[in-house]
């Protein structure tokens, strides 16, 4: 399958903020963003450049994209799915980028990035309703219930001490003690903490 496979701290310096692509590495001094903040390539240090509609609308596209880690023919399949479905079509295109199954388990702090979260999923480490699923884009609905399944990973009791702090989202109901969490509803905007501006993806999606 088709991937990015470059430095993913360029996708940042691109976007001009941080992705959090790199997991903890990402709060530290070390981050890309905070030793150059500027976009890559000869021209990245460049002042006074203006964007245009147009580039304003992709990058706003790119940045989602970029962290949710999804291609462009799946991220253009996603916005169908959502202009279908009742409601404001961009915010049913971010409640069904956050129900990807790889976006939950790192919601509920079981890997420290998105790309370590899809990693583990792929190695069947997580079940829906008891049964294994190991494909990332699995999209959870409400009342179906995610589980860690077997040994708790070293990489994985880690990552659950690290982000103790961060709390799931309201839309996820997390059990600790048994490491398993029950999808309630589905994610409502001001559920999704994300920086995106999803008007201008609509808008460019529209043209």
């Amino acid at each position: 399958m088709a991937r990015y496979t470059g430095a993913v701290c360029r996708l940042c310096r691109r976007e001009g903020q941080k992705l959090f692509l790199k997991g903890d590495r990402c709060y530290t001094d070390k981050c890309a963003i905070d030793r150059r903040a500027f976009a890559p390539g000869q021209h990245g240090n460049a002042r006074n450049k203006k964007m245009s509609e147009y580039g304003m609308q992709l990058r706003e596209k790119q940045k989602a994209r970029r962290y949710y880690g999804v291609l462009e023919s799946q991220f253009r399949k996603y916005f169908e799915m959502a202009s279908q479905r009742k409601g404001v079509t961009g915010e049913n295109l971010l409640s069904i980028l956050e129900t990807r199954l790889d976006n939950v388990v790192y919601r509920l702090g079981f890997a420290m990035s998105r790309a370590e979260a899809r990693q583990l999923v792929r190695h069947g480490h997580f079940t829906v309703n008891g049964k294994k699923v190991d494909i990332p884009s699995y999209l959870v609905k409400p009342g179906e219930t995610i589980a860690l399944k077997g040994k708790t990973l070293d990489k994985i009791k880690a990552s659950l001490e690290a982000n103790g702090s961060r709390k799931a989202p309201k839309w996820l109901e997390f059990d600790a003690n048994n490491l398993s969490a029950n999808v309630a509803a589905m994610p409502a905007r001001e559920d999704i903490d994300m920086p995106i501006e999803e008007h201008l993806i609509v808008e460019l999606y529209s043209k």
